[in-house]
């Protein structure tokens, strides 16, 4: 650990609860905007291709409704 790092974190401990949860607070919005920041926007022209060949073929409707009732049977096996 670097001397800095000990350094603010005693310095933390010496703080009230409600500030201790403050400094938490800080962080965990700090990280979210950094995560967010991190991860590429995605396009849906990205998507183009990836659907399994069999799909190009069959209709809209077929495809939800047969993939729907496989849902319902997976589900039905798991329980």
């Amino acid at each position: 650990m670097s001397p800095s790092l000990e350094k603010i974190l005693s310095e933390i401990e010496q703080l009230t609860p409600e500030e201790q949860l403050t400094v938490m607070e800080h962080l965990v919005e700090r990280m979210k905007k950094h995560i967010i920041q991190a991860q590429p926007k995605r396009k849906w022209s990205n998507l183009k291709g990836i659907a399994s060949y069999p799909l190009l073929g069959e209709d809209a409707q077929e495809w939800v409704s047969r993939t729907r009732r496989e849902g319902d049977e997976h589900r039905k096996g798991c329980q």
